[in-house]
């Protein structure tokens, strides 16, 4: 049996991890038909857009993508590729586990983590009204009627829209993640005290759907500022956290920081039969084809593809011996080395292979 994958290189040092994890994971001995699309600033000089409609009909078909990063401009320019996908082929879920790996320098040694952050709305949703233009105008005039805080005319409107039928989702989905991998506790993360609707609404839909998990999964909820200090000071006391989508990016970067960065942080966004496997990490275009970054957040994230096909074996192995080369700190690139000027670092490629040797 083989997998037919949709593969999105993606732009900057996206090819380079993309191949390296593709390497692994048939190393592993588990058979995929691999079909490469482009998305992001390389498909917009072929296609004229960054998304191009060939590639959500690719991973409509195939039901499974792994994708490099793809560059998001910051303040002018596209909009988010990753976030146009989430929303376009409804992933609404964006998984992301932090787990501490021996070898990589951390002030932590013990986390074990796992981020559920909804996708599809939010801030994120991307309804968003321009600084002086006439429709933010009337709606700042619309507001100023509806309710009697004032609003600068010259104010950027952003809307964030947090939805019963969304939330009632992503808590299912978290619940039973937390079920299905023996986990103990889900903990829902907010600001009600001061967003009593839009927050105020996660926390109370949150709250209906832990009353059917009760005895099951322990649950409690916690405000987002204190959840930011607690992860500090005390991360043993969280387990698996569910988060509204802006809340749930920031934090999943802050659970990074413990485990030693990005470099070794994986991602998925899953959806109903459909998933997108992708690392946290950006595209980082300045190290662009030089041979030299962490494949790791980008191979445990085939771990994750691998898990949700049922390869439960394969996964554990990939991951295994992932964590063995980077505990053995030899065939490592320069940011899992003691000093990052270490000569003895490895390429990204020379990295994968070291992996791959011991699936073999």
């Amino acid at each position: 049996m083989s997998y037919k994958v949709t593969l999105i290189p993606g732009d900057g040092i996206g090819p380079e991890v993309a191949q390296a994890a593709r390497q692994c994971l048939e190393a592993t001995g588990i058979r995929f038909e691999w079909e490469e699309v482009i998305a992001g600033s390389l498909a917009i000089k072929e296609f004229g857009t960054p998304l191009p409609e060939y590639v959500l009909k690719s991973v409509r078909k195939n039901r499974i993508a792994l994708k490099g990063p793809i560059i998001t401009p910051i303040g002018t320019g596209f909009r988010s590729v990753n976030v146009a996908l989430r929303q376009e082929l409804n992933l609404f879920a964006c998984l992301r586990p932090a787990k501490s790996i021996p070898g990589v320098k951390s002030s932590y040694s013990n986390i074990d983590l796992v981020i559920v952050r909804e996708n599809t709305e939010d801030l994120y949703a991307g309804i968003e009204f321009e600084e002086g233009k006439e429709e933010t105008i009337q709606l700042i005039n619309i507001l100023q009627k509806l309710q009697p805080k004032k609003i600068r005319k010259c104010s950027a409107i952003s809307i964030k829209p947090i939805s019963v039928t969304a939330t009632e989702r992503i808590m299912k989905f978290a619940f039973e993640y937390a079920l299905k991998n023996k986990r103990e506790k889900v903990t829902a993360v907010h600001k009600a005290n001061i967003m009593k609707f839009s927050d105020g609404l996660f926390l109370s839909i949150a709250r209906k759907i832990a009353k059917q998990y009760a005895g099951k999964i322990e649950f409690s909820d916690c405000l987002v500022d204190n959840l930011s200090m607690q992860l500090v000071k005390n991360p043993e006391d969280f387990d698996v956290l569910v988060l509204p989508n802006l809340y749930g990016d920031i934090i999943s970067d802050l659970c990074a920081g413990l485990i030693g960065g990005l470099g070794i942080a994986p991602g998925a966004n899953i959806g109903n039969g459909i998933a997108c496997f992708e690392a946290v990490h950006g595209s980082a275009p300045k190290y662009s084809g030089l041979n030299k970054v962490n494949p790791t957040a980008m191979i445990l994230s085939g771990v994750l593809m691998l898990r949700y096909l049922g390869e439960e074996k394969a996964a554990v192995r990939l991951e295994e011996a992932t964590r063995q080369v980077i505990a053995q700190g030899k065939f490592v690139t320069y940011d899992l080395k003691e000093r990052r000027d270490d000569p003895t670092a490895v390429g990204t490629r020379e990295m994968a292979e070291a992996i791959c040797e011991r699936l073999r």
